[in-house]
């Protein structure tokens, strides 16, 4: 009996081990990449190919910038290059790859009342928002949906202080600030992708047309591990950012959101990242 015991002991030990070997990494993304549906598309195919699981953190990038710089998580998915960019200038970020792109729209009722649908620009439309009062909902969270809209919004001369009665702020991601703006009838900077997901249950329209200045970059930023005392995984992060950069992943992006909605979220950016074009913002 002492014998046969004695062989089911390493037996039970062999889960331990496993689990031991068990790989994963914490990714911090937008909330736009996750409500827009893409993530949850793509990771169950990686995690089955890799084994590697994927831990999303989704925020607004502006969180997810700075538990970049804490070393919190193990990878980045964002979209506001030049707050990226710092990242890279203050040796957080060793690598910041763009793989994919869509554009921003303002979007708002159909009934327009600031009639920036012949706005000849996106800042003219901001300006004719602000200028007739017009309800405005804000994500007012930092992300990089939020640092887009300031941008539009000093380059149309206004300033934080110039806001009005109408201006309301959520503090809250994308999908929330969007049926916010829908119940309220009110215009609203957001994402081509989120929007899309979100326009049948909250009745709004997009009324700019693409721009450069809404041209939208979504990168990968790797971390330099050397930075922080917490491990970080860098080598389950690479493998992760070589499968979003694959030519059948960026295939898959390319065509994500076309039998839904008619028409792609994303253009997949690899074939062309080493322009200056894809690095111009």
């Amino acid at each position: 009996m002492l014998v046969a015991l004695a062989f089911q002991f390493p037996q039970m030990a062999a889960p331990t081990v496993a689990a031991a070997e068990s790989r994963s990494l914490i990714l911090a993304t937008t909330t736009s990449v996750r409500d827009s549906g893409l993530l949850e598309m793509l990771l169950p195919d990686f995690e089955q190919q890799t084994g590697i699981e994927v831990r999303v953190i989704a925020a607004g990038t502006g969180a997810a910038l700075r538990m970049g710089r804490e070393g919190d998580v193990d990878l980045l998915l964002t979209h506001a290059p030049s707050a990226e960019n710092q990242l890279v200038a203050d040796g957080i970020v060793s690598q910041r790859m763009p793989f994919m792109e869509n554009f921003f729209v303002i979007a708002g009722p159909a009934e327009d009342p600031a009639q920036i649908a012949s706005a000849a620009s996106p800042i003219e439309a901001i300006q004719r928002i602000a200028r007739s009062k017009a309800h405005w909902v804000s994500r007012a969270d930092d992300s990089g949906t939020h640092k887009r809209e300031k941008s539009l919004f000093e380059a149309a001369g206004l300033k934080s202080k110039d806001d009005w009665d109408g201006f309301d702020r959520t503090g809250s991601g994308m999908g929330l600030s969007l049926q916010i703006a829908g119940e309220y009838r009110a215009y609203i900077l957001s994402d081509i992708g989120t929007f899309l997901a979100f326009q049948k249950r909250i009745q709004l329209v997009a009324l700019s047309k693409p721009a450069e200045s809404l041209r939208n970059i979504y990168s990968i930023l790797q971390l330099d591990p050397s930075n922080f005392d917490r491990p970080i995984a860098t080598a389950e992060a690479k493998e992760l950012e070589k499968f979003l950069l694959d030519d059948e992943t960026q295939t898959r992006i390319g065509a994500f959101g076309v039998e839904r909605f008619g028409r792609p979220l994303f253009t997949p950016l690899h074939a062309s990242i080493s322009s200056a074009h894809a690095e111009s913002e």
